[in-house]
């Protein structure tokens, strides 16, 4: 506990600086300090009145603040799958969630007219919850939901999710197309103080509630019969974490599309500094994923000159290697 302490202090620090970061970051020269001076000089007005300070307040701190909410949900959801799976190559993708948030994201976006943009995260939400609680339902069996078969039904209705958001792709006006495709890839530029402000409350509930569960998560990694000789419900622990976990994901797709590797990734470098407990454990990855999807963010925005790149592929780039070696590490075993 007293080395915890000083590691979460730092990850607060490395969390708020990655903040700070990325609202100074562009081409404009801006500042969370730049916003100071004009307010103190003639308060809201001298926001108003200078393009610094609105590009601050109404572009880039939104965004700060959206990578921040999106990696650390990720993160927690994809702590809470692989403890439930007791499967280090486990993530909020898996389990066809992303998938489902995706049909559900683009079957608004494709269909309803362009005025219509607040149904999209209701839509993404409900795709979520209907092919999350799908794969539950198909995978549970009367002696309980064998975690084998939790994951072998994910990969079905996550390829069968899939060939619908092709489907849907293939059949959208032209003109629609490439927005959809730029969405799929993972895009934080949707991001706006309503949004965040829209999502914050997901977020903390679905975090919170993994926490409230850390007990009966690190029980979870012991198996089922000796969690179960402990006296924790354990097919109820498990129908609890399952569908928080991805309605947590899920509600994230909203709102920044596809986004992978993050639950995969940060958990295994959290787990490396401050252990397998989960009361430490959820709260490191949340701070670590915020940092972690902010400066993959701001590479994003920077690395190329012709444009951004979607923060997805940066994600992506960095997750396949480490896929790969937690492959080869453990053998190769699922």
């Amino acid at each position: 506990m007293r080395r915890t302490v000083p590691i979460l202090a730092g990850l607060l620090g490395a969390f708020l600086g990655a903040i700070a970061l990325s609202v100074s970051t562009g081409p404009t020269a801006a500042s969370l300090r730049h916003v100071v001076d004009a307010f103190a000089e003639n308060g809201w007005s001298g926001i108003a009145g200078d393009a610094g300070a609105k590009v601050v307040l109404t572009l880039r701190f939104p965004r700060a603040l959206l990578g921040a909410l999106v990696g650390g949900a990720l993160s927690a959801s994809g702590v809470a799958f692989q403890a439930l799976l007791r499967n280090p190559l486990a993530d909020p993708y898996i389990l066809g969630v992303s998938g489902g948030a995706a049909v559900g994201a683009l079957a608004a976006f494709l269909l309803l007219p362009p005025d219509s943009f607040l149904p999209l995260p209701l839509c993404a939400f409900l795709g979520a919850a209907l092919a999350a609680s799908g794969v539950f339902l198909i995978a549970r069996r009367r002696s309980g939901v064998s975690r084998e078969r939790l994951i072998l039904m994910g990969v079905v209705v996550g390829a069968f999710l899939n060939a619908l958001i092709m489907l849907l792709v293939a059949l959208s006006p032209p003109g629609k197309i490439p927005g959809a495709l730029y969405w799929l890839m993972g895009d934080l530029g949707l991001g706006t103080l309503p949004r965040v402000g829209v999502l914050l409350p997901y977020v903390a509930a679905g975090t919170g509630i993994l926490f409230l569960l850390s007990r009966g998560l690190d029980l979870l990694l012991l198996g089922d019969e000796p969690a179960f000789t402990t006296g924790l419900p354990v097919e109820k622990m498990k129908t609890v974490v399952y569908l928080t976990a991805s309605l947590l994901a899920g509600s994230v797709v909203a709102v920044s599309g596809l986004i992978g590797f993050v639950g995969l990734i940060v958990p295994h470098g959290a787990r490396a500094l401050v252990g397998s407990g989960h009361r430490r454990l959820l709260p490191a990855a949340f701070l670590l994923g915020g940092t972690f999807l902010i400066l993959a963010d701001i590479l994003a925005r920077t690395a190329s000159p012709s444009g951004e790149l979607p923060v997805g592929a940066v994600t992506a780039l960095s997750g396949a290697p480490f896929f790969l070696f937690l492959l080869r590490r453990n053998g190769s075993k699922p």
